[in-house]
C-alpha cells in the first residue's frame, strides 16, 4: 500500500522579488510541514509549476492542469500535478491593502460599485506523489479548487488531510473507491502488472501528431542514445508525448534525463552532453534553434528536424519494413481497401485507447524479434547470494548475423540494455508479457511475416492484454467528482485562496495514519516463476550460412589434420593449401577446433617440428580469417589448445603453441578475455551444482512439482540457467550456514578460474622475442594504458606493478617495459572481473601480488625457448632460380627472396576461370641493367615445379611503393609494389631473411637504372659493351631548357650569328632578326623552350657534302621520291620539269627548325630565305610542310605546329586594313610571308574533280571562282556532324544543318530548307557527347563532307554540281583558340576547321586509369564486369575513337581532291598520330612491313615526336609521367588491322612488339626526341668508322633479322585488294575492341617480346623433347604462350618442313620461298580449275584464296588470331573450296597418281524431281571420300560425299524415272547423316561390289 499523495503545496507570485525584472514564485504553504521518512520534499517546485516563467496577466485565464515529472537523486520519479488559476493582484502599487480573510467589499466600494481588478497573478495548487495517476490527481485538485471557488461548505483542511491518509493498493488489478470528503466518490484502479507502462492514449496521439516515419526515427534516436527535444504550446501534450516515447521503449527503461516539461530558468540543461528526452514550451523556439546535436520535434507542426551532424542508425532491414507495414495496418486500416470498387461499409475506427495498445503491441513484437534468443547469450557468473549475470554481446551479434548492424550494436552498448540485462537476466523472477513473447519460437514470427491475417490477430491479442493491464475491471463503479460551476473563474468577485490551518491538517493526518497502522498490511507477494528460456540464437539464424559447399571443405580440413597427426608429410603438403583456403569458411574453423581438441584428448599433444609447424599455420589461418563476429568463439576455442600442443626443443625446453599465435589483436582485447572468462566460469558453476547430487536430491524432494525425471537425463539437458532457477527458488528455504557454504563455494570457483586466466593471459601476452615484438605491441600497449581512469589505477594493481619493477632486479629496461604493460593489462582484467563477480578483497589482493611473479617466470622460460627455437634448422626453402639473361644484360642486384603475391587479376589464382593456383609463387626478385625479373615456383604444391616468371623493363616503371602484405603466418611483411607501363604489376612480399637495408639498396639501384644519366648508359647502348661505364663521355644534361630558358636563347642567338652555311648567299638569321624574335616571344617563351641548344660546332665539321649524302639515304627522302614529291633543288634554280613541290635542304643543319628532319618538301615557288620568316608564325618554328601526296587526286597532306596567336592576325586580317593597328615591321613581314606561303601551297595543289565520271586535272589557277561572298553563303557541308569535337565556322554550320536530316535520319522527305528552319543553331558547335549516336559509318560521313557521292535531298537535284564547285582546295585543321574570330581572306580558297582535340594531359590521365584497370593492385570488386567498367571510365577507347574519326575525315577530303593542313598543338603529338593514320588508311605501301617502318621513321622519328619525354625515359622528364601517344597510335592501327585483316602484311604481334619496345630502352631508336638530338649524339647516320662501340641496337635491323628467320611478324592473310586501296574502318565505340596487349601475360617465360629475339633454335629443341615424351600438353591461358603451344596451321607446317629438311641434312630454305612456292602452285590450280566461280579471285595473290574474300573485305568481319589461319566453312560451294583446302595437302603428297582405290560409272539421282545422270565415281580411301566427276577424264571434281558421314549402304527399290534397262537389284541407297543418295550401278554384281567397297571403307575407319 502507498500514500495517494506525499505533499500538497500552494505556490503564489512572489511580490518581494518582483522588482528584479523576471517574476518568480514562492511557496505559500506546504503540507505536511515535516518531510516524510524516505520521501524528500521536491526542490524547485515553484519553477516547475510555471514553466514559462511567472508573469502577471491582464485578464483572468481559465485554470490549467498538467503534470510535471521530477527525478530525485535515487532516480525515483515524483509526479507533481499542478492546477494553476489566476487571482486578482491587489497589492500592486500598494494602492489597496488586503486583509488575510480577503473581504474586499468594505474598502473597495466607491459609489456602490466594486472596482474590477486590473492585473491577475497566477497561483498553483500542487500535489506531489510517487504514483502516476494523473486523472485521479486532476480530480482531487479540481475538487479542492471547486470547494474554494464555489465556496462549498467543506473544510479545505479536511480535504488536504485525506490526500495523505488514503492508501492505494499495490498493482494487481484491484479497484478501490475513496472520497476526500466533499461529497465525491472516486475510483482508483491499479494496473495488473506494474512493469508494463500505462499510456492511456498518449502513444496513439503521438502517431497522430507525427506520423509513422517520424516516430520510427525518434524511436531509433532514443534507443541509440541521441538527444530528443519536443516543443509544443501545450504542456499537457508535451507530457503525453514524452510518456508515449518512453512507453515505446518497453522492455528497456530510459535511464537518462527525462524532463517532459522544462522550466525557462533551466534551459541551459539543453546543452548538457548526455542524451535526454526533454519538452519545452514553443515560446522558446528561438532559443532552441541553434542547438547542434539535438533532434527537435515540433508536436504542433508534426515535423522533426535532425541536424546534419547526426547519423541515425535505423532498424535492421527485414524488421524495419515489417514494423512499418504492421503500423500502417493498425493506423490506416482502410488503406488496403482504398482502391476497392465496392468498399465495405465503413467500420467505426477503433477507439483511441485501443488504437494506442495496438501500436504498442507492434513495438513489443519488434523488441521480441530484436532480442530473440538473448537468454542463450547470458553468462551466469554467480547465483548466491545475488545472481550476477553478464551478456555476451559479440556472441549474440555474431550468431544473429548482425555484427555490421550499427543500430543493434549501439542498442546493446547502451545504458538501457545494461539495465535490461540486470533486471531481466535472473532466471527466477516475476515474468511479464515480454518474457512470454521473446520466448516464442521463431517459426511463429515467420508465419506472421507471410500471413497478414495472423499478424493482425497476434497484434490484436497483444493489444487486448495491454488494454486489460490498464483497465482490469470492465465494470466501472459509479464515480462522482463535483466540478466548479460554469464560468466561475471569470467572476469579478473572487476570494483569494485562503491560508489553511497547519495544526488542523497535521492533527487530522496523524489520526488517519494511526488508524491505518492498526489495520493489517495487505501486501501481495510477487508471483515468481522460472523465466522461459526461448530458442537459442543459433536456431534463429537457421541454415543461412552453411549452403556454401561446406561439407566438402570440412572433409578437406579433417583429412589434412589426420594426415598431420599420421605424419603423412606428402599428403599434408598437398592438402594444406586447400585446407587453409577452406578455413575462410566459418564451419571449417569450428571443425578445426573440434578436431584438434579430439587429438588432445587422445594425448597426442606432443608434436614433432613439422607437425607443430602445420598446426600453427592452421591456427593462425583460422584466427586471421575469422570476422569480428566469431573472432571470440574461435579464439576462445583455440585458447586451451594453444597451451596443450607443444614440441620438445631440447631436454627440459618445450615450446608451446601459444608462442606462435600471439600476433593477433584479439589477445589484447579486454572484452574478449572477459567474455571467455565468464563463459568458463558459467561452465564451472554449472558443474558445481550438477556435481552435488545428494543436495540436489534433497531439493527435488522438497519441491515435488517436477515429475520424476531420471537424474542423468536431466543433467544433460539442464543449462546453467535452469540450475540457477532451481537454486534461487530453493534459496529462501535454506539454513543460514548452508547459504554461507554455497556462497563460499561459488566464490572459490570464480577465484580459481581467475588464477587460471591470469596465467593464460600472461602466456599469450608475453612475447616470445621481447626485443622484436616490442614493435608489434606498440599500439596495443598504448591502448592498455590509455584507460588509466579505469578501476586499476586506483586499485592495488598499480602499486604492485611498481614495486615489482623495483625489486625483481630486472635491469633491462626493454624487458621490464614489456613486463610492466602485461602486468598492468592482466591486473586491470582481474580487477574488473573479480569485482563484478564478487570475489573477496583478500583474494583479489593475493591475485595481484601473484601476477608479476608469473610474468617474470614466463619471461625467463620463454628466453630459453626463444634461444632454442632459433637453433632449429630452418624450413627448407625452394632454391633461388636465376633467370636467363639477354646478351649484354647483367645483374645489378642478386636475387632477394620474395613471395610474388597475387594482385587484382584473377587469371593466375584460379579465380572465376578456374585453373591452377599459380600465384602466390615463391622465388626471388632480380634487378638487371635492363629488366626487373621475378622468377620462382608456385606456392601451391599441387601445381608442381613450374617456373613462374614475371618481368618488365626497368624503363617502364611508373610507380614503386612500399606496402605490407600478410603472409601465411599472418604476420605483416614488408613488400614492394612495382607498376609498369607495359601493363604489368609485380607485387612482392620480402622473406624474413631480406633485411630492410637490402630492400633500400635495391630501391636505390632501381632509381639509378630507371633514369640513366645519359642515353649512352641506357641498355640499348650498354648492351653491346663490356664495361659501359668507361666509355661514357661527360654528357651535358639535355633539355635543361625548362630551367635555363632565357640563357639558352641568348646563347643560341649569339652562336647563330657565327655559324655560316656552305653557300655564302645563305647565311642563317641575321643577328637583329634573331634579337627581334626574342623580344617578340617574351610572353610565349615556353613554347620555344624545347628547342634546346643549337648543335655545338664540333658536329658541323663534317663536310656538308657528306651530310647531304647521308640525308639522302634517310627513309624520309626515299619516301618523298616514291611519292614523286619533287627533287632536291636550291631555291635559285627553277626546276624544269614543272613539278609543284621541291625538297629543300635548308634545314640540313637544323637551323630552321630543331624538331624537323633535314629535308623538307615545300612549294616550288617559295624561296628558302622566306621559310625562316614563315617558320616564326608557328610554334617551335614547325612550319607547314608536305608529308604525303595522294597518288590519284594529287592532293597533299601537310603538317605543322600550331599557329602563334599574334602572327596569325596578319594572315587573316580583316578586309579593312586601316582598322588594324600598324604592326611592327618584323611582325607584318612574317605574316605576309605566311600568307604568301599559303598562297604558294594553294597554287601548287592541282585540283582534282570527279564530275560526271570525267577526271579533269588542272592547275588551280585556271579555274575562276564566283565572288567570295556568294561562295561563303552556300558553301557545301565540308564537315558533317560526326561527333568529332569540331565546332565549325558559320559557313559549315549552314551546310551541316542542311544535311543533318540526311545524315542522321534515314528519311529525307522534307526539303532541306524547311529542315533548317526547324532546328536553328542545332549544330552550331559539334561538341561530341561522350556517347555516339548511331550514325552512318564515319567513312560515309566523310564522303559527304568531301562532297563525293552526295545524293541530294528531295527537291534540290542540281545542288550536287553546285556543291562540288564550292569545295575548298585546302582545309586547315587548327585549334579553336587560334582560329576563333578569324576569317580567311576571300582570295584564298581555303577553309578553317577548328578542332577540339585530346590534350596530352587527358591521354596521360586516361593511360593511368587504363593501367590500373588492366592490372589492378588488389581485388577490390567481386563483379566480373568491373574490368570493363574501369576500361570505360578510363576513356581510352573514346580517345581512340576521336583520333580515328579525325583521321577518317582527312582521308575523305584527300580522296576527294582537297588538300589538308593539320596544325594542332606543337605538331608532334596528336598531329603525328592523325597524319600517320591518314597515310596508313590511304596508301597500301604503309601497310607492308617495309612501309610501316618508313612511316614511323618519317612521321614519328624525323618529325620529332618526343619519345624520350612522352615515355618518361630521361631524368629530365622524370616528373612528367607516361603519355603514351605512340601506344595510342599503335592501338588505332590494331583496331584497323582487326577490321581489315587482309590488308596488312604484318600481324598483331608486330604491333605489340613495337608497343612493348618503344618504352623498353632495348633499342636506340626511341631514346631521343628528334633527328637533331640524334645528330648531336652521333646517332643519326650509321657511321662505318670507329664508333662501332656506341652504335647501340637498332629495332629495324632486329625486326628484319627476325622476319627473315621466322614468320613471326607475317600475316598469312595478307592479300591486299587492288580496287579499294583506301580503308574505312568502322569507328563507332562498340566496334572498337580492347587490345589484348593490355591484359595478356605469359608467366612461363615472362614477356615474349624479349625472348622471341633470341635464336628460336633452342626453344624448338626443348619443345621437341617435351613433345616426344608425351603428345598431350596442358595449356593454361595466363601461364603458357598459347601461340607457341598451339601454332596456327601454316606456322606448324612450315616448322615441320624445316624439321624434316634438317633431319634429311638439307639446308633449310627460307620460309618466304616455301610460302612463295605454295602460293604459285595455288595460282596454277586455280587457273586449271578455271571455272566461273574463281575468275574474279585469280588476280588475288593471297595464300588463302576464297571466293568470298571480297565480301570479307567489305564486311570486315574476319577476326583471326595473331598469325592464325581462317577456316572456311562453306562446304556448299559445289566443288571449289574443299578441293582448294586440299591443295595445301596436295603440296606434300606425290602428284603423279591420285588416290583412287576404286572407280567406275554409277547413275546418281539428282535432288527432288531431277533425273538420273551417269557420273564417274572415285572411291578414295586415303582422303576418305566418294568423289564424282562428269567423265572419267575430268580433273575437276564436281562434288564429294564424306565417308565419315555415311551411316549405312543398303539395297533399294527403283524409283520413278530410273534408267529402264537396268535390273532392279542394281539399285542401292547411301544414307548419310544429312540426306539419302540414290544410286544405281550397271548391273546387280557391280552394285554389290560398290556396296562392299563402301562398307569396307566405313568399317576400316
Amino acid at each position: 500500500m502507498a500514500r495517494l499523495a506525499d505533499y500538497f503545496i500552494v505556490v503564489g507570485y512572489d511580490q518581494e522579488k518582483a522588482g528584479s525584472g523576471e517574476g518568480c514564485g514562492k511557496i505559500i504553504q506546504r503540507f505536511p510541514k515535516k518531510d516524510w521518512e524516505g520521501t524528500a520534499f521536491p526542490q524547485g517546485v515553484e519553477m516547475f509549476c510555471q514553466p514559462g516563467g511567472w508573469r502577471l496577466s491582464r485578464e483572468r485565464k481559465a485554470p490549467t492542469f498538467f503534470t510535471v515529472v521530477l527525478t530525485d537523486i535515487d532516480s525515483d520519479r515524483h509526479y507533481c500535478s499542478c492546477l494553476t488559476f489566476y487571482e486578482a493582484e491587489v497589492n500592486l502599487q500598494g494602492s489597496k491593502s488586503l486583509e488575510a480573510d480577503g473581504d474586499e467589499d468594505e474598502d473597495a466600494e466607491e459609489d456602490g460599485l466594486i472596482q474590477p481588478a486590473q492585473v491577475f497573478a497566477p497561483k498553483s495548487l500542487i500535489l506531489v506523489s510517487r504514483l502516476d495517476y494523473p486523472e485521479i490527481f486532476r480530480g482531487c485538485l479540481g475538487l479542492i479548487y471547486t470547494v474554494h471557488i464555489d465556496s462549498l461548505s467543506f473544510p479545505l483542511e479536511g480535504l488536504v488531510a485525506n490526500l495523505f491518509i488514503f492508501q492505494v493498493p499495490v498493482a494487481g488489478g484491484s479497484q478501490k473507491l475513496f472520497s476526500l470528503g466533499a461529497g465525491d466518490r472516486q475510483l482508483i484502479q491499479t494496473p495488473l502488472n506494474d512493469t508494463l507502462p500505462v499510456t492511456c492514449k498518449s502513444v496513439a496521439l503521438l502517431f497522430q501528431q507525427l506520423g509513422i516515419q517520424n516516430v520510427l526515427s525518434l524511436f531509433s534516436a532514443v534507443l541509440t542514445e541521441h538527444k530528443v527535444l519536443f516543443h509544443s504550446t501545450s504542456y499537457q501534450r508535451l507530457g503525453e508525448a514524452c510518456r508515449a516515447l518512453e512507453a515505446l521503449m518497453f522492455p528497456l527503461k530510459y535511464s537518462y534525463p527525462y524532463i517532459p516539461i522544462l522550466p525557462s530558468r533551466l534551459l541551459e540543461v539543453l546543452s548538457s552532453p548526455t542524451p535526454f528526452i526533454i519538452g519545452v514550451h514553443s515560446m522558446f523556439q528561438t532559443e532552441i534553434q541553434d542547438l547542434l546535436d539535438v533532434i527537435i520535434v515540433d508536436l504542433d507542426g508534426g515535423t522533426i528536424k535532425i541536424p546534419e551532424c547526426i547519423h541515425l542508425s535505423l532498424l535492421p532491414e527485414p524488421l524495419l519494413h515489417q514494423t512499418q507495414t504492421a503500423l500502417s495496418l493498425v493506423l490506416h486500416p482502410d488503406l488496403e481497401i482504398a482502391d476497392n470498387a465496392f468498399p465495405p461499409p465503413r467500420t467505426a475506427p477503433s477507439n483511441l485507447k485501443l488504437l494506442d495498445k495496438e501500436v504498442r503491441a507492434v513495438f513489443l513484437k519488434l523488441f521480441a524479434q530484436l532480442f530473440q534468443g538473448y537468454r542463450s547469450c547470458l553468462q551466469l557468473i554467480r547465483i548466491h547470494s545475488e545472481p550476477v549475470i553478464h551478456f555476451h554481446k559479440t556472441a549474440f551479434l555474431g550468431q544473429r548475423g548482425l555484427i555490421e548492424n550499427d543500430f543493434l550494436t549501439k542498442v546493446l552498448d547502451g545504458m538501457a540494455f545494461a539495465g535490461f540485462v540486470s533486471e531481466r537476466g535472473p532466471p527466477y523472477r516475476a515474468c511479464d508479457l515480454f518474457d512470454e513473447l521473446v520466448a516464442l519460437d521463431i517459426d511463429s514470427f515467420r508465419a506472421e511475416e507471410v500471413n497478414p491475417v495472423k499478424l493482425q490477430k497476434h497484434i490484436r491479442e497483444l493489444s487486448e492484454q495491454l488494454y486489460r493491464n490498464e483497465n482490469p475491471n470492465p465494470h466501472m463503479a459509479f464515480q462522482k467528482v463535483p466540478r466548479p460551476s460554469e464560468g466561475s473563474h471569470l467572476r469579478v468577485h473572487q476570494v483569494p485562496f485562503p491560508l489553511l490551518g497547519d495544526d488542523k491538517v497535521e492533527m487530522l493526518v496523524q489520526e488517519g495514519v494511526a488508524k491505518h497502522t492498526n489495520a493489517p498490511p495487505s501486501t501481495r507477494t510477487e508471483k515468481k516463476c522460472v523465466v522461459p528460456a526461448g530458442p537459442p540464437v543459433a536456431s534463429i539464424m537457421g541454415k543461412i550460412g552453411s549452403v556454401f559447399n561446406s561439407a566438402r571443405r570440412l572433409e578437406v580440413v579433417r583429412n589434412c589434420i589426420s594426415f598431420i597427426f599420421d605424419n603423412k608429410t606428402l599428403e599434408t603438403e598437398k592438402t594444406l593449401p586447400a585446407a587453409l583456403r577452406a578455413l575462410k569458411g566459418k564451419a571449417a574453423r569450428q571443425c578445426l577446433t573440434e578436431e584438434l581438441s579430439l587429438h588432445v584428448q587422445q594425448n597426442r599433444a606432443i608434436l614433432d617440428h613439422q607437425q607443430f609447424d602445420y598446426i600453427i599455420r592452421m591456427m593462425n589461418c583460422a584466427l586471421q580469417d575469422c570476422s569480428s563476429s566469431e573472432e571470440y568463439t574461435v579464439a576462445a576455442a583455440l585458447l586451451p589448445l594453444s597451451t596443450a600442443f607443444y614440441r620438445k626443443l631440447v631436454v627440459g625446453v618445450n615450446q608451446f603453441a601459444y608462442t606462435c599465435i600471439q600476433d593477433h589483436p584479439v589477445w589484447t582485447n579486454q572484452q574478449f578475455w572477459e567474455a571467455t572468462f565468464y563463459s568458463e566460469v558459467q561452465g564451472q558453476i554449472r558443474a558445481l551444482y550438477l556435481n552435488t547430487p545428494g543436495e540436489k536430491g534433497g531439493i527435488t524432494a522438497r519441491h515435488k512439482d517436477v515429475g520424476p525425471v531420471p537424474a542423468v537425463a536431466r543433467d544433460e539437458e539442464q543449462t546453467a540457467m535452469d540450475l540457477a532457477a532451481e537454486q534461487l527458488r530453493s534459496w529462501p528455504c535454506l539454513s543460514k550456514e548452508k547459504q554461507q557454504e554455497l556462497v563460499k563455494n561459488e566464490e572459490s570457483t570464480v577465484f580459481s578460474q581467475a588464477i587460471h586466466y591470469a596465467s593464460l593471459m600472461v602466456y599469450l601476452l608475453v612475447p616470445l622475442d621481447t626485443s622484436k615484438n616490442k614493435l608489434l605491441r606498440n599500439t596495443p600497449v598504448a591502448d592498455w594504458e590509455s584507460g588509466s581512469n579505469s578501476i586499476v589505477t586506483n586499485s592495488i594493481a598499480g602499486s604492485v606493478a611498481e614495486s615489482f619493477d623495483t625489486e625483481s632486479g630486472f635491469e633491462d629496461s626493454e624487458t621490464s617495459d614489456v613486463a610492466n604493460s602485461v602486468v598492468r593489462f592482466v591486473a586491470r582484467f582481474i580487477d574488473k572481473v573479480c569485482t563484478e563477480s564478487g570475489v573477496t578483497q583478500e583474494h583479489i589482493k593475493s591475485l595481484h601480488s601473484m601476477i608479476p611473479g608469473v610474468v617474470a617466470m614466463q619471461m625467463e622460460a620463454l628466453e630459453a625457448v626463444h634461444r632454442e627455437s632459433r637453433r632449429l634448422p630452418p624450413i627448407q626453402k625452394p632454391k633461388i632460380m636465376r633467370p636467363a639473361l639477354l646478351p649484354g644484360e647483367e645483374f645489378v642486384s642478386e636475387g632477394l627472396r620474395v613471395l610474388l603475391d597475387p594482385d587484382g587479376r584473377e587469371e593466375a589464382t584460379g579465380g572465376l576461370l578456374g585453373g591452377p593456383h599459380i600465384l602466390p609463387a615463391e622465388g626471388a626478385l632480380f634487378l638487371t641493367t635492363y629488366r626487373i625479373i621475378f622468377k620462382g615456383i608456385p606456392h601451391d604444391p599441387l601445381v608442381g615445379e613450374q617456373a613462374v616468371i614475371r618481368a618488365f623493363p626497368v624503363s617502364t616503371l611508373t610507380k614503386e611503393k612500399k606496402i605490407s602484405i600478410p603472409n601465411q603466418l599472418q604476420i605483416m611483411q614488408e613488400g614492394l609494389q612495382l607498376r609498369s607501363a607495359s601493363f604489368q604489376l609485380i607485387k612482392v612480399a620480402f622473406d624474413e631473411e631480406v633485411s630492410s637495408e637490402m630492400v633500400e639498396i635495391f630501391r636505390k639501384h632501381l632509381q639509378r637504372i630507371r633514369y640513366p644519366q645519359s642515353i649512352f648508359s641506357s641498355f640499348a647502348f650498354a648492351a653491346g659493351q663490356t664495361a659501359p661505364q668507361l666509355i661514357l663521355p661527360k654528357q651535358k644534361e639535355r633539355n635543361t631548357g625548362f630551367r635555363t630558358l632565357s640563357k639558352t636563347i641568348v646563347k643560341g642567338a649569339k652562336r647563330a650569328g657565327k655559324i655560316t652555311m656552305g653557300r655564302g648567299s645563305q647565311t642563317t638569321l641575321k643577328k637583329n632578326d634573331r634579337g627581334s624574335r626574342m623580344t617578340w616571344h617574351e610572353d610565349d617563351d615556353i613554347s620555344i623552350s624545347d628547342d634546346g641548344e643549337p648543335p655545338p660546332s664540333s658536329t658541323l665539321r663534317a663536310s656538308e657534302k657528306s651530310t647531304m649524302e647521308q640525308l639522302v639515304e634517310q627513309s624520309c627522302f626515299r619516301d618523298y621520291q616514291r611519292l614523286g614529291l619533287g627533287t632536291i633543288t636550291a631555291s635559285s634554280s627553277r626546276s624544269k620539269s614543272g613539278e609543284q613541290f621541291r625538297i629543300t635542304a635548308v634545314n640540313r643543319l637544323y637551323s630552321l627548325c630543331r624538331s624537323y628532319p633535314g629535308l623538307l618538301v615545300v612549294p616550288q615557288a617559295v624561296q628558302d630565305s622566306s621559310l625562316h620568316k614563315v617558320a616564326r608564325c608557328y610554334r617551335h618554328n614547325r612550319l607547314p610542310v608536305v608529308c604525303w601526296k595522294h597518288p590519284r587526286t594529287k592532293a597533299v597532306l601537310l603538317r605543322s605546329g600550331g599557329f602563334h596567336g599574334k602572327s596569325v592576325v596578319g594572315l587573316f586580317k580583316s578586309q579593312n586594313p586601316s582598322s588594324t593597328a600598324p604592326a611592327s615591321s618584323s611582325d607584318s613581314s612574317s605574316s605576309l610571308e605566311q600568307e604568301k606561303y599559303l598562297q604558294a601551297i594553294l597554287n601548287s595543289i592541282p585540283i582534282y574533280f570527279k564530275m560526271n565520271g570525267h577526271n579533269t586535272l588542272s592547275n588551280r589557277s585556271l579555274i575562276g571562282f564566283s565572288p567570295g561572298s556568294e561562295r561563303r553563303t552556300s558553301r557545301i557541308p565540308k564537315m558533317a556532324p560526326v561527333h568529332l569535337d569540331i565546332p565549325f565556322s558559320n559557313s559549315f554550320t549552314r551546310g551541316v544543318l542542311e544535311y543533318r536530316d540526311k545524315l542522321f535520319t534515314h528519311s529525307n522527305q522534307k526539303p532541306a530548307a524547311k529542315e533548317r528552319i526547324h532546328h536553328p543553331g542545332m549544330w552550331a558547335s559539334l561538341r561530341s557527347s561522350s556517347r555516339l549516336s548511331q550514325h552512318p559509318s564515319t567513312g560515309d560521313v566523310g564522303a559527304r563532307l568531301a562532297g563525293k557521292d552526295l545524293a541530294p535531298p528531295a527537291g534540290s537535284s542540281s545542288l550536287q554540281a553546285q556543291l562540288l564547285k564550292q569545295q575548298a582546295a585546302l582545309y586547315i585543321f587548327g585549334e579553336k583558340s587560334h582560329l576563333r574570330g578569324l576569317r580567311v581572306d576571300s582570295s584564298l580558297n581555303c577553309e578553317l576547321v577548328p578542332v577540339d582535340f585530346i590534350d596530352t594531359r587527358q591521354v596521360k590521365a586516361s593511360f593511368k586509369k587504363l593501367l590500373r584497370a588492366s592490372a589492378p593492385s588488389s581485388n577490390l570488386s567481386v563483379l566480373e564486369d568491373s574490368f570493363l567498367k574501369d576500361l570505360e571510365d578510363s576513356e581510352w577507347i573514346l580517345q581512340l575513337h576521336k583520333i580515328l574519326q579525325l583521321a577518317l575525315i582527312l582521308v575523305e577530303l584527300l580522296d576527294s581532291g582537297s588538300s589538308v593542313l593539320l596544325s594542332l598543338e606543337d605538331g608532334w603529338d596528336i598531329t603525328t598520330q592523325v597524319v600517320s593514320l591518314v597515310q596508313l588508311l590511304s596508301d597500301p605501301f604503309y601497310r607492308t612491313l617495309e612501309g610501316f617502318q618508313v612511316l614511323l621513321e618519317k612521321e614519328w622519328l624525323s618529325f620529332g615526336h618526343k619519345f624520350s619525354q612522352r615515355s618518361n625515359l630521361s631524368p629530365s622528364s622524370q616528373g612528367s609521367g607516361f603519355t603514351p601517344i605512340f601506344l595510342q597510335f599503335l592501338d588505332c592501327v590494331h583496331q584497323i588491322l582487326e577490321q581489315h585483316p587482309l590488308e596488312f602484311e604484318f600481324n598483331q604481334y608486330y604491333l605489340k612488339f613495337l608497343a612493348y619496345h618503344h618504352i623498353s630502352n632495348r633499342f636506340k631508336n626511341f631514346l631521343l626526341d628528334s633527328d637533331y638530338e640524334r645528330l648531336e649524339h652521333g646517332l643519326l647516320f650509321e657511321d662505318k668508322g670507329d664508333k662501332q662501340a656506341r652504335s647501340g641496337i637498332c629495332i629495324w635491323e632486329c625486326i628484319n633479322r627476325m622476319h627473315r628467320r621466322s614468320p613471326i611478324f607475317f600475316n598469312y592473310l595478307y592479300s591486299p585488294s587492288e580496287i579499294d586501296v583506301i580503308l574505312k574502318p568502322s569507328i563507332s565505340i562498340p566496334s572498337l575492341n580492347k587490345w589484348d596487349l593490355f591484359t595478356d601475360e605469359t608467366l612461363s617465360t615472362g614477356p615474349c617480346y624479349d625472348w622471341r629475339m633470341m635464336a628460336a633454335r633452342s626453344e624448338s629443341a626443348e619443345e621437341a623433347e617435351t613433345i616426344s615424351n608425351s603428345r598431350r600438353r596442358i595449356v593454361w591461358p595466363c601461364y603458357s604462350s598459347v601461340s607457341r603451344a598451339q601454332p596456327d596451321a601454316i606456322t606448324k607446317l612450315l616448322s615441320d618442313i624445316e624439321k624434316l629438311e634438317l633431319e634429311l641434312n638439307q639446308t633449310p630454305e627460307r620460309w618466304q620461298t616455301t610460302l612463295e612456292r605454295v602460293r604459285i602452285s595455288i595460282q596454277e590450280d586455280l587457273k586449271q580449275e578455271g571455272n566461273q566461280l574463281h575468275k574474279q579471285s585469280v588476280s588475288i595473290s593471297g595464300l588463302i584464296p576464297t571466293s568470298s574474300l571480297q565480301a570479307f573485305q567489305r564486311r570486315s568481319m574476319l577476326h583471326l588470331p595473331d598469325s592464325g589461319l581462317g577456316e572456311d566453312h562453306s562446304t556448299t560451294t559445289s566443288n571449289g573450296i574443299n578441293r582448294r583446302a586440299a591443295t595445301l595437302y596436295n603440296q606434300f603428297t606425290p602428284k603423279s597418281e591420285e588416290n583412287r582405290s576404286y572407280e567406275g560409272i554409277l547413275y546418281k539421282r539428282g535432288a527432288l524431281l531431277k533425273g538420273w545422270k551417269p557420273r564417274w565415281f572415285v572411291l578414295d580411301i586415303t582422303k576418305h571420300q566418294l568423289r564424282y566427276y562428269d567423265t572419267g577424264e575430268d580433273t575437276n571434281c564436281r562434288g564429294h560425299i564424306d565417308l565419315a558421314e555415311v551411316e549405312s549402304v543398303m539395297v533399294a527399290a527403283p524409283t520413278i524415272g530410273a534408267p529402264k534397262h537396268i535390273s532392279e537389284k542394281a539399285f542401292f541407297d547411301l544414307k548419310t547423316s544429312k540426306r539419302v543418295y540414290n544410286f544405281c550401278a550397271s548391273d546387280a554384281p557391280s552394285a554389290q561390289l560398290w556396296m562392299d567397297k563402301i562398307q569396307n571403307c566405313i568399317s576400316d575407319a
